[in-house]
């Protein structure tokens, strides 16, 4: 499994880029391997102010459905909208084509307190 050096991870399996106060947002590699197929991608809080740790969205898998949460505090800006037609895009790419929102992060700082991928991965094993 990939974890990509230039990003920040969450103990809930999200993944954050940070550009400027922008940051886009997906599920990690280890996620979407542990979820299996992913079928549709739920997400309608675009325009919304949320805290870090907030629901802000729901991933359907053929076995499961599971909340996504904002690493970061911010407002939601953007939703991939290709996830619509191709869901499986988050997990053959989870981290480029597959990635679920961008967001004005309210603390752009705040980032720097999630997991580094090294930390990520030995959280996972």
């Amino acid at each position: 499994m990939s974890y990509p050096n230039n990003l920040k991870y969450t103990k809930d399996h999200e993944w954050i880029k940070l550009e400027g106060n922008i940051a886009t947002i997906g599920i990690t590699d280890f996620a979407q391997r542990e979820l299996g197929d992913i079928v549709y991608v739920d997400i309608n809080t675009v325009g919304k102010a949320l805290n870090a740790e907030e629901v802000f969205g729901t991933v359907e898998a053929v076995k499961t459905v599971s909340d996504l949460f904002l690493p970061v505090a911010g407002t939601i800006k953007e939703v991939n909208s290709a996830l619509e037609k191709q869901p499986e895009l988050v997990n053959n790419d989870p981290y480029n084509e597959g990635w679920m929102v961008k967001m004005e992060v309210s603390n752009p700082a705040d980032v720097d307190q999630l997991m580094t991928a090294e930390a990520y991965e030995q959280m996972v094993g």
